[in-house]
């Protein structure tokens, strides 16, 4: 099976059957019990979003989350493109937040607040029989080594394909093994499935944040020598069908709820959360405040 068609089944069971990110139930605000806010989020938060942020949103307001994840980069084209429609947009790049702000990007995005980050690190497969050799390292040496399965992401669709892509090339220069292997198409995977793929034995080992690798429970190596990280972000899409919702979840998301359960997962929370651009809602820069 292709990544691209793996990729198209995996988000087809998340959402439903991809009913999700339409607006036919988005009536309504973000307490009452009334809509549906449709959420498209960077694939490293997958369990994140569907297994703890989500059902308490729900839990809190009544409201229904419904959840898309993919790599950011791809994610913020397909808004622009107007293939999806969402109410919110949580990244893990401001960059891919700019490729949707001013006159060039559409001015989906007018303001983002950065609430987390995540460093980058190398997960390994527990009973990899390369794992004794990654826990001695140097972990540059051995993911080179014949039969090595790595996992990463696209760099073209994905801020953290492009942060390992950045690893690799960087550790190739005195390595030039890996730079051959920052070529090696066979080594991209979808991002959603990325941590299913190294749990269930077809990886060695992939790059992940450190928060998704807390949250699945894979160890990890520190890349050393690199400082390459997440930083997390989240906004309101212009012309949010349930624009109410969207507001009540990055103001939940934004919360002291939340931002427990980040900590517990193993983000590092930004603290106080910063704003880039201008017209955030009152019931945002009231959660910024508290």
């Amino acid at each position: 099976m292709t990544a691209l068609s793996r990729r198209g089944l995996f988000a087809l069971a998340l959402v439903g059957g991809g009913s999700a990110l339409t607006a036919c139930d988005s009536s309504g605000g973000g307490s009452g019990g009334s809509g549906t806010v449709n959420v498209l989020y960077a694939g490293s938060l997958v369990a994140l979003m569907e297994k703890q942020l989500g059902p308490a949103y729900e839990k809190a307001t009544g409201d229904r989350f419904a959840g898309f994840g993919g790599g950011s980069t791809a994610l913020a084209a397909q808004i622009k493109g107007r293939v999806r429609k969402a109410d919110v947009f949580v990244s893990a790049s401001p960059k891919a937040d700019e490729e949707l702000m001013g006159t060039a990007g559409g001015d989906w995005v007018q303001w983002y607040v950065s609430f987390a980050s995540s460093p980058l690190v190398l997960g390994y497969h527990r009973k990899s029989k390369f794992a004794a050799q990654l826990e001695a390292g140097p972990w540059y040496d051995v993911i080179t080594r014949d039969g090595f399965r790595l996992g990463t992401t696209d760099p073209k669709a994905d801020p953290k394909g492009k942060l390992a892509h950045q690893a690799l090339l960087a550790a190739g220069q005195d390595h030039p093994a890996l730079l051959a292997l920052a070529k090696n198409d066979k080594i991209v995977f979808p991002e959603e499935t990325l941590v299913a793929d190294l749990q269930s034995g077809q990886l060695d080992a992939g790059f992940f944040y450190s928060s998704e690798a807390t949250i699945a429970g894979i160890p990890t190596v520190q890349l050393t020598g690199q400082q390459l990280a997440a930083t997390y972000t989240a906004s309101v899409v212009k012309g949010a069908p349930n624009r109410a919702g969207a507001e009540a979840f990055v103001a939940h998301l934004l919360g002291a709820e939340a931002r427990k359960v980040l900590q517990q997962d193993g983000f590092r929370l930004i603290t106080p959360p910063t704003v880039t651009g201008t017209g955030v809602p009152d019931t945002i820069r009231k959660a910024l405040s508290s």
